[in-house]
């Protein structure tokens, strides 16, 4: 079965492998197209499902829920940490960690304050490049929601399917590095458009890079002109006190008017 994905007005659009035909509706170019096309709806309203009940989960235990994804490398994880020690105290915050193998990430969160449910996507066959509703259904068990305020997604590293997959949040945010360049917002729209959050994150590195921050804005501008974008450096800092000030915001330890996915 090639890649598919969802459009924004929920019709499947296949790409097969073959002869990287591209296919609407029934049209696939093989005899098994219009099947193919009803079990990619069926996942998704399968997925739709299972989401309604995550979010149903969080509500009534009054949690907000953030879907954090970003491309491999873009210091997501750095991010998050770096957002727990700062929220440790204040807010209750519950993490659903998704990678494809290995618990690295998961560990470098732990002793933050946090509750940690780790879910490996690696289902024998390479993995799972996004997590979806399910999966976070099952990690749900490993975190006591009576107990958490926030409940933080982070995403499998990845620029496609992350973004068509509603897991349950409230939310959606993205960590977005100057390392991967100024194109991204362009070539992968779907993942830019679909979030309330752009974290342009490394910007210490601007002046090693010859990188033009209003660029790298306008190009996200260009595809979604009401995301707030924070200009960040998880490393040195820089930046990060008005993502902080978001995320108290969207957890609700600050009141506030405006919705927490306005342009700022």
């Amino acid at each position: 079965m090639g890649r598919f994905h969802r459009h924004d007005d929920g019709t499947v659009h296949t790409h097969e492998h073959g002869d990287h035909s591209h296919d609407h509706g029934d049209h696939s170019g093989y005899e098994t197209g219009t099947q193919r096309i009803d079990v990619l709806e069926s996942i998704f309203a399968e997925n739709d499902v299972r989401a309604n009940i995550n979010r149903n989960a969080f509500e009534s235990n009054g949690i907000r829920a953030l879907n954090l994804m970003s491309s491999p490398g873009s210091g997501k994880t750095t991010v998050l940490a770096a957002s727990l020690d700062e929220l440790n105290g204040d807010v209750a915050v519950g993490v659903i960690e998704g990678d494809i193998a290995t618990a690295l990430d998961a560990e470098k969160l732990e002793g933050r304050g946090a509750q940690v449910s780790l879910i490996n996507t690696n289902n024998g066959f390479g993995g799972e490049c996004h997590l979806d509703a399910p999966m976070v259904n099952r990690a749900l068990q490993g975190l006591a929601l009576s107990d958490l305020d926030l409940v933080i997604i982070e995403n499998v590293g990845n620029l496609v399917c992350p973004a068509e997959f509603d897991v349950g949040e409230h939310a959606k945010a993205m960590v977005y590095s100057l390392t991967e360049g100024e194109d991204k917002p362009l070539k992968y729209p779907v993942m830019f458009r679909a979030v309330d959050v752009v974290l342009l994150n490394k910007i210490d590195l601007a002046p090693y890079l010859d990188a033009d921050l209003e660029t790298y804005v306008a190009h996200v501008r260009m595809v979604n002109p009401t995301a707030t974008i924070l200009p960040v450096s998880a490393r040195t800092g820089e930046g990060m006190a008005a993502w902080f000030d978001w995320l108290r915001k969207f957890a609700g330890a600050i009141p506030t008017t405006a919705s927490p996915g306005e342009s700022g």
